[in-house]
């Protein structure tokens, strides 16, 4: 089973984690790893300080994209279940863009998957993101290196 929402609200990476496996998991007593991955909004990028970011994406393209990388994680590792939030608009810094939870038998599978989910959204999924600075505004051309 896979989770994904993008959201355009903020969100407590926490809160949601607990009620996911409160509320959509059913094979509980299998899971022998979590791996969680929580991505926040930085206040500094390329050596210029960020007061706020655009989070832009295409509704439907993006969630698709998202389901696929899943589909493809579940398909390469003995997954149990993996979520995946995503937010979109407009971001401060210190709040939580993404979280990816990936549940497994064993740890192995569960950091390998994370990580690599969270490499290939981080590269390939469709957002983009416009930052906000103390003198206009700029597009983010490349991600920072994982």
């Amino acid at each position: 089973m896979v989770s994904i929402d993008v959201c355009d609200s903020a969100f407590d990476p926490w809160d949601r984690l607990a009620q996911y496996q409160r509320d959509c998991m059913d094979s509980a007593g299998s899971v022998g790893a979590t791996a969680v991955f929580v991505g926040t909004m930085r206040d500094l990028n390329e050596g210029d300080a960020v007061q706020g970011m655009l989070l832009e994406h295409y509704p439907g393209m993006t969630e698709r994209y998202l389901e696929k990388i899943s589909q493809a994680a579940a398909g390469r590792w003995n997954l149990i279940d993996s979520l995946i939030v995503h937010r979109v608009g407009e971001l401060l810094p210190g709040e939580p863009i993404v979280l990816v939870a990936v549940w497994s038998a064993h740890r192995k599978e569960a950091f390998e998957a994370s990580r690599w989910l969270m490499e290939e959204l981080k590269s390939k999924a469709p957002f983009w993101k416009k930052e906000r600075l103390a003198e206009g505004s700029r597009w983010v051309e490349h991600n920072t290196p994982g």
